[in-house]
Formats: C-alpha cells, sequence, structure tokens
C-alpha cells in the first residue's frame, strides 16, 4: 500500500504559491528580460515550391533546357550552388565538393549519345584534344585521360559525365555518383536555379545597341 507523501514548504516559499505552475517558465522570463533577442525554437513554414511551369521558365531564361538538369550525389561531397550553369548551348553543368578534402566532382549533361567509335573523340571533363581510353562498365562508359576520369552514362538523346582528378576522387565516387544521377524534384530544382529578378534585365549603356563592338568609353561634358 502507498502512502501520501506530504511535502512542507519553507515558509519563505508561502507567497509564491499562487506562482508555481509558472516557475519552469522563470528562467525562460529572466534570460527574454535581459536579453532583446528571443529564440524561438518553433519550425519556420515550409514555403511551396513554384509550380514546374514557372520552375522551366526560369531554366530557360538561364539558357538551360529543362529535361538537361540534373543532381547527384556521393558520399562526402556537397553541391557548390553557385557553380550552376549552362554547358554548351542548353546543356547544364554543376560541381559538388568535399569540404574535408577540397575534392570536385563535375556533372555535366549535354545533347548527343556516346558510342565505341565516339566514346575516344570525346573530352573528359572540360578538357580537349586528348585521345581517351574508354572502357564499358555496364549501362556506363569508364573513361580516363591523364589525371583526369570520368563515367558517362548515355540517355535517350543526351549524355550525363560525372568527372573527378584521380588523384583526389576515387572511381568508387564517381560510380556513385553516375548511379544516382536524377532529374531533381521540383523543390531541389527551385533550390539549384535562382530567383527570377522580377525588375526586369537590366540594361548595359555601355554595350553597343547591334555587333561585336568594344564598349563606349566616350566621356560627355564635365568629365
Amino acid at each position: 500500500m502507498f502512502r501520501a507523501v506530504r511535502v512542507l514548504l519553507p515558509l519563505t516559499l508561502l507567497p509564491l504559491l499562487p506562482l508555481l505552475p509558472l516557475l519552469p517558465l522563470l528562467p525562460l522570463l529572466l534570460t527574454a528580460c535581459g536579453n532583446e533577442k528571443v529564440v524561438v525554437n518553433a519550425p519556420e513554414p515550409r514555403r511551396p515550391a513554384p509550380d514546374r511551369a514557372e520552375l522551366q521558365a526560369r531554366a530557360e531564361a538561364l539558357g538551360l533546357a529543362p529535361e538537361l538538369v540534373y543532381v547527384t550525389e556521393s558520399p562526402g561531397f556537397t553541391l557548390a550552388r553557385q557553380s550552376v550553369g549552362v554547358y554548351g548551348d542548353d546543356g547544364f553543368s554543376s560541381a559538388y565538393w568535399s569540404r574535408k578534402s577540397g575534392a570536385q566532382i563535375l556533372l555535366l549533361v549535354d545533347r548527343g549519345t556516346m558510342t565505341a567509335e565516339s566514346c575516344p573523340k570525346r573530352p573528359v571533363g572540360q578538357g580537349a584534344g586528348e585521345s581517351v581510353i574508354c572502357e564499358r562498365d555496364g549501362d556506363a562508359w569508364y573513361r580516363t585521360v591523364g589525371e583526369q576520369h570520368e563515367y558517362a552514362v548515355p540517355e535517350e538523346d543526351h549524355v550525363v559525365r560525372i568527372s573527378g582528378d584521380k588523384t583526389r576522387v576515387d572511381r568508387d565516387a564517381l560510380r556513385a555518383a553516375a548511379g544516382a544521377a536524377r532529374r531533381p524534384t521540383s523543390a531541389e530544382l527551385a533550390f539549384l536555379l535562382p530567383p527570377p529578378h522580377h525588375g526586369g534585365p537590366v540594361e548595359r549603356g555601355d554595350l553597343p545597341p547591334a555587333g561585336d563592338g568594344p564598349p563606349n568609353n566616350v566621356v560627355g561634358p564635365g568629365g
């Protein structure tokens, strides 16, 4: 049989009886009173991702074909968002880097295909001018030249390529990134692409209206 336990409060706490339910909050209240910045741990409301049509328009405004935008992942590597850009005519490029080692993985997507005949002729990464050694690895090509190596995955009308420095990125990391390459979700695409410039394009007053002429550096009256 359990006995009820009676707790006797010191006389000094009797005036605080009405405030006992609030006592656990006193440290927070005292902290807030001495500090103007109050941190609220409540989660921020999640903003809905823009619809796909808007995202495609944002990609096209950058010169990207939306269907050529890809993301990937490889253990230890993180997307360098500022690296996102156009490759070739309307292809896609981005880089992933390792905070631990500083190594980089380059993701390139461009139109076309890759066969046993064309593989040695296409550059590895953004290189050019050297004959490439090609090795078939499942549905992909493992390609090497100098200190660079790459996995190229032919798709229906484009090729996804993942490349890096041999001395800093091993073959397993490239294979993992090639196998994980896919088109982004709407939320991922919204993160990849810069927000639209609502003010319209910025006009450059120093550029000629037509042609490839040099900037107009004529100084007017007054300097």
